[in-house]
């Protein structure tokens, strides 16, 4: 049976570092005769999260479902239906891109938090996926875990997600040029990352 790979990447610019990174995942995860999906979160209906906290209130391991009617519940479903997952973003002013982090702040349904508990905790802990974190910056590569929050905010989407990253891709010096590419070793590197997601 095929394997599903579902990219999502919350970058504002198509055909550039991000595009051209995620599409050689992909492509390598395909070798491995993998299907592949790109969502580009700008090109989707997605309302900012109300914290009315009505998707936490019922326990179980279900993810709870938000009363907003957008596309959110289309992509958590395609999501669910694979096998992995790659999650994309430009670093912007430290962290992932504001239609990135409207994306996962929506997530809070796969936490239980009830009015009267001080936090949520995960309904489940059981991770199905497997993950693969890319972002590029204007700042060398080696920086991107180290500083800001992208790192963090790319691992916690993973895991509400039920994701376990398998591989990481941090491209740096991406800003030199309007129309950066990654270079060719990156790119090879990326390729390798696809057939560790299948």
């Amino acid at each position: 049976m095929s394997r599903k790979v579902v990219a999502i990447l919350g970058t504002y610019r198509k055909g550039g570092t991000l595009d051209a990174a995620v599409e050689a995942i992909l492509e390598g995860a395909r070798k491995k005769r993998a299907t592949t999906h790109t969502i580009y979160l700008s090109d989707k209906h997605i309302e900012f999260c109300r914290n009315c906290r009505q998707c936490t209130q019922e326990p179980g391991p279900e993810r709870g479902r938000c009363v907003q009617d957008d596309e959110m519940e289309s992509i958590l479903a395609e999501i669910e239906a694979s096998d992995a997952i790659v999650l994309a973003s430009p670093v912007n002013f430290g962290n992932t891109t504001a239609v990135f982090r409207r994306f996962m702040e929506r997530l809070i349904g796969y936490g239980y938090w009830p009015w009267e508990h001080a936090t949520p905790r995960a309904r489940s802990k059981v991770h199905t996926l497997k993950a693969a974190l890319v972002a590029s910056a204007a700042a060398p590569g080696f920086m991107i875990p180290l500083f800001g929050g992208t790192r963090a905010a790319l691992r916690i989407t993973a895991k509400l997600l039920g994701a376990k990253p398998v591989a990481s891709l941090w491209i740096g010096l991406s800003a030199r040029q309007p129309h950066h590419q990654p270079s060719a070793r990156i790119l090879a590197r990326a390729r390798r990352i696809g057939t560790k997601l299948v």
